[in-house]
């Protein structure tokens, strides 16, 4: 089987692994290991370190929520990435460093630091990653092969409306309004909001199956967020952007058209995002397409025959130039 020879960094933050970056002028160096199991390091001026994992036979960056995803990608080598401030990453845990410039520009230095271009960068961001994906295309273009946006929708008020008109209403009308009660009290510390949030909602729309269900490793990627940086940027609400949280209002979808480059729309029927928004932002955009799976927001768990089949036909087909 011809190998497919591909780079991509891939920013796949599940809900509430939110995390920052520095916009500081640093020196990038990297320290590569020549097997698969080493840790690689990017080090900012040896005062910050960027711990990544490298692992496969091509080279990309990923985050935890990706683990388990089987052997869809036995030819492409992910080195798996942590954001400053998540995981084995350092954690300066200074919030003025918490805005999506920030964010944008160490991406830009681990892009930089792992000698990725144009010819092999990939870059794919779920969630808070698509987001941040967004935003990166916007500013440097230039610097990818391919872009991916999975299970995120490029206006927090259209995500706002659409879980307050859509996905709120589907829950138990009992559930709903004791959410909405105890987000109107602003008591989200309360076991009881945890308890209905994950059991009626998550269940639902985050991933789509029970509690018991849930694989270990993506329990484990919830034990790692960082709880501080999500209230600061997102709030205490999973129906929207609550407070005075910096991502209040964020809005790029009128600026999809300014992509160029060959982007992929993923979304999932049961999503919190959106699918019929997202399908749309494939057309917004120059050279887009779009993949709807029978997932939720870690469609990748949920559906991942639809999710990996139409990342990797995506690759290769931008690779081979009939994309």
């Amino acid at each position: 089987m011809k190998t497919v020879k591909t780079v991509a960094i891939l920013l796949v933050l599940m809900i509430g692994q939110v995390t920052f970056a520095q916009e500081k002028s640093y020196k990038e160096t990297v320290i590569e290991n020549p097997t698969a199991e080493e840790d690689l390091k990017v080090v900012a001026d040896h005062l910050e370190a960027i711990m990544t994992n490298k692992m496969g036979k091509a080279a990309s960056l990923l985050a935890d929520s990706y683990e388990g995803r089987g052997p869809a990608f036995e030819e492409t080598e992910y080195i798996y990435y942590d954001q400053l401030d998540s995981h084995y990453s350092d954690k300066p845990n200074d919030s003025t460093l918490w805005t999506i410039e920030h964010f944008v520009e160490e991406v830009e230095q681990v892009r930089k630091a792992l000698n990725l271009d144009k010819d092999n960068f990939y870059l794919l961001g779920q969630s808070w990653g698509g987001m941040l994906a967004m935003e990166y295309a916007l500013k440097y273009q230039e610097n990818l092969k391919g872009l991916v946006i999975s299970n995120m929708m490029a206006s927090i008020p259209e995500y706002e409306k659409y879980a307050a008109e859509v996905l709120g209403p589907q829950l138990p009308p009992e559930v709903y309004k004791e959410i909405k009660a105890l987000e109107a009290a602003e008591d989200f510390g309360n076991p009881r909001y945890t308890e209905l949030v994950m059991e009626h909602y998550y269940t639902k729309h985050v991933l789509h199956k029970p509690l018991d269900e849930w694989p270990e490793f993506v329990n484990r990627a919830f034990s790692h967020l960082n709880p501080n940086i999500y209230i600061y940027m997102q709030g205490y609400s999973e129906f929207g952007v609550t407070g005075d949280a910096t991502l209040k209002g964020w809005d790029v979808s009128g600026r999809l058209n300014e992509l160029k480059i060959p982007t992929l729309m993923i979304g999932g029927k049961y999503d919190t995002m959106d699918p019929k928004y997202m399908e749309w932002m494939s057309t917004e955009v120059q050279n887009g397409r779009s993949v709807t799976t029978n997932g939720a927001h870690v469609s990748q768990y949920d559906d991942p025959e639809t999710y990996f089949s139409g990342l990797i036909q995506f690759i290769k087909e931008v690779d081979d130039g009939s994309f």
